[in-house]
């Protein structure tokens, strides 16, 4: 299989599939959530660095993404789980669409 030749940032893939960016970095914080190989986080001179996506990535992300909302309590229970604060929650619930 051929390797990525190019990647995108976190930011961009939020607004490319139009998800919240904080549910996204929550995702990405746990690298057992995308494909192996499909997220790379690279350094950029910051503390922090960057997290970047492969096209597989993104789909790996998208596919968490949906099975997530088909759980028990859904983005909210995938949240608390993870161990987020109520504040964060409640502004990443904020973006869900209303079912």
């Amino acid at each position: 299989m051929a390797r990525p030749t190019h990647v995108y940032t976190i930011d961009y893939v939020a607004t490319l599939i139009g998800e919240n960016l904080e549910l996204i970095q929550e995702v990405a914080s746990n690298s057992d959530n995308i494909d192996y190989g499909e997220m790379i986080h690279a350094h950029d001179g910051s503390e922090e660095g960057i997290t970047t996506f492969t096209d597989r990535g993104i789909e790996s992300l998208k596919e968490f993404l949906a099975d997530i909302r088909t759980w028990e309590g859904g983005v909210r229970q995938f949240l608390v789980d993870e161990q987020c604060d109520r504040d964060k929650i409640e502004r990443i619930m904020a973006d869900e669409p209303k079912s």
